[in-house]
């Protein structure tokens, strides 16, 4: 398994995970990792600073388009052509640049909550209007309210889809099922489905990842998938990710995006996205498996220790959604958990009203900053 850096080496570091808060403060809030880079990747950046080779990229992408296209053939058994992929600085700008093409200003898009908070302004930012469909709960798991998606659509108050899949913060990956549903609704009504597939790389084993446009003749006609290494291989400062068709409009309309949004890609954010996908598998299947003892840990830790706290375990990605509306910390308890507990979690209700008493914690962290983690939540809920 990947081994996280210890704290004394992750405190020098300069990003917004460990530079937001004071040193007494344990920070599991934002979505970076505490591991080191993959070799790879390491390697590969530092030969091209040893050689100064730090200008534009190449509109090429530089290879990472062809990385990324072995990587989901192997991984998922789907083949997307590098020839209908463009490559941008990262999944939101993939959104915005696709949804200013998709709709008409003040149309709807719909988004599906407790979902990634920036949803609810990237829509905007396109000049559509968010329209929310809650996934559906019944008390064990989450999934698709496809018919709710229907009724948008078919109302006229909705144009499309936003897709999270794998789903932040939930880690839920979406089945082949409730996708191919999907794909019939939306197809039906002419829309279209934006797939933001950036934790993908990150499923856990024992569950499946289908990509959007292998589901079904209809999905590749009318999807566009946002793709990233950033969060498997922890490379969010490096600005890289792709859109991706699969033919059609779709792909002529991601052909025809400006050639800024490829120019701002970062040059070494596409040299570690080629080296990540190409010869990173080995650190990526440790990091994985790595995530997986610390949900594994987390589960164990919340019942001994906060039995009040209700967790269900991720099928993908590095995030757990905790239910703290047991300890009666209000609305947001990841104000109370900061205060009280000295632990920098994400707040719930940023995920939409859903989210309402939960908070987000990233699991991308050593056994024990998790444990110690638990440990500082728990005795602060016993003093309150």
């Amino acid at each position: 398994m990947t081994q996280a850096h210890p704290l004394d080496v992750l405190r020098r570091r300069g990003s917004e995970k460990w530079a937001a808060h004071p040193d007494d403060v344990l920070p599991l809030f934002v979505a970076e990792m505490d591991y080191p880079l993959a070799p790879a990747i390491t390697a590969a950046l530092r030969e091209a600073l040893e050689r100064g080779d730090t200008g534009y990229v190449h509109a090429s992408g530089g290879g990472a388009k062809e990385a990324f296209a072995g990587y989901a053939a192997d991984a998922w058994g789907w083949s997307p052509d590098p020839a209908l992929m463009r490559t941008a600085t990262d999944v939101s700008v993939v959104i915005v640049e696709a949804l200013r093409r998709l709709v008409e200003p003040g149309q709807g898009v719909i988004i599906t909550p407790p979902v990634y908070p920036p949803f609810f302004e990237l829509v905007p930012e396109a000049g559509a209007a968010v329209v929310e469909v809650p996934l559906l709960d019944d008390g064990t798991t989450h999934r698709l309210d496809v018919d709710g998606i229907d009724a948008a659509l078919e109302s006229g108050a909705a144009r499309g889809v936003l897709l999270c899949h794998p789903h932040n913060p939930l880690g839920l990956v979406h089945d082949r099922a409730d996708l191919a549903a999907l794909a019939d609704v939306v197809e039906r009504h002419g829309g279209f489905v934006l797939s933001d597939e950036i934790h993908a790389p990150l499923t856990h084993a024992g569950r499946t990842f289908t990509p959007y446009l292998s589901v079904s003749d209809a999905a590749r006609a009318h999807g566009i998938a946002a793709e990233s290494g950033s969060k498997a291989f922890n490379l969010a400062g490096l600005k890289c990710a792709l859109a991706v068709a699969a033919g059609g409009p779709m792909a002529d309309l991601v052909l025809g995006l400006p050639e800024e949004v490829t120019g701002r890609t970062g040059h070494f954010g596409a040299i570690a996205t080629r080296e990540g996908f190409a010869h990173g598998r080995d650190w990526l299947a440790g990091t994985v498996a790595a995530i997986e003892h610390d949900a594994d840990l987390l589960e164990r830790l919340l019942a001994e220790r906060l039995p009040q706290v209700r967790y269900r375990r991720p099928g993908a990605s590095y995030l757990a959604w905790l239910d703290l509306s047991a300890l009666g910390w209000g609305d947001d308890p990841a104000a109370r958990v900061l205060a009280d507990a000295r632990v920098a979690l994400t707040s719930g209700p940023d995920f939409g009203r859903q989210g309402a008493g939960f908070a987000r914690l990233n699991l991308a962290c050593s056994p024990e900053v998790l444990t110690e983690a638990v440990d500082r939540i728990a005795r602060a809920a016993a003093a309150a």
